[in-house]
């Protein structure tokens, strides 16, 4: 049994990112807000907590924070509850990432399609990008009831290529955690891990660059060049 090789060139056709905590600091909110539903009921909201709920749809997230704490409280309590102290905290303390505006003002310029793939609701992303005067800047805009499998499920990121008429393979997505870049890596998407804050000790297996921000030079480089893929099959 024999490993044959074969290299394709081409260029990035699509650039995908992810919002919480890679465009926008919310991931930051999210700890905070955590911290506080958590501290209501006595408890704490550590790091592992933290790891387990990253990246995930908000469902998902709280069933995890419910099931990890053995919480009486119901998904739709602890949701209300969430929007009520984000809310707060979005009008005094969002802000867009480091290198992000610049980084899509230059995408723009090159003529490649623009998307966002999140697992937060699209009340919530249409919310945010509005209020960092960016949701004009992207051709589309996926959320979690865009698909039926949240991240790590690789679902978004395939609706996302067939949404930008491309394949997989020539589109970059751009992810913070280790959930998101798992789910871009099984999509087959070239996958730009940026981490951020508490997702440094993530594991970013498969991704073709760990950059420190989106201000990252190699991101730039990675989009003025050809991008080569191999593909492997047994014979």
């Amino acid at each position: 049994m024999g490993i044959t090789s074969s290299a394709t060139q081409f260029e990035i056709q699509a650039t995908v990112f992810d919002l919480d905590g890679l465009l926008v600091n919310t991931e930051e909110l999210y700890q905070d807000v955590g911290t506080e539903l958590l501290r209501r009921r006595g408890r704490t909201f550590g790091a592992d907590l933290l790891d387990a709920m990253m990246g995930r749809p908000q469902h998902n997230a709280l069933s995890i924070m419910i099931e990890w704490h053995g919480l009486d409280d119901t998904i739709e309590t602890l949701a209300d509850e969430t929007k009520e102290i984000f809310q707060t905290l979005l009008a005094s303390r969002l802000a867009l990432m480091p290198g992000a505006k610049n980084l899509i003002e230059h995408i723009r310029l090159l003529d490649i399609s623009l998307g966002v793939a999140t697992s937060s609701g699209p009340e919530f992303a249409h919310d945010v990008l509005s209020r960092v005067e960016l949701l004009d800047a992207f051709n589309f805009i996926l959320t979690s009831a865009d698909v039926i499998a949240g991240k790590p499920d690789p679902e978004i990121y395939q609706l996302a290529a067939k949404t930008a008429c491309t394949q997989p393979e020539k589109m970059l997505v751009f992810e913070d955690s280790e959930t998101g870049c798992k789910a871009a890596v099984a999509s087959g998407a070239i996958t730009v891990a940026v981490p951020s804050g508490h997702s440094h000790r993530h594991s970013f297996s498969g991704a073709k660059l760990i950059a420190t921000s989106l201000a990252d030079a190699r991101i730039y480089e990675l989009l003025s060049s050809p991008v080569e893929r191999k593909s492997s099959a047994e014979s």
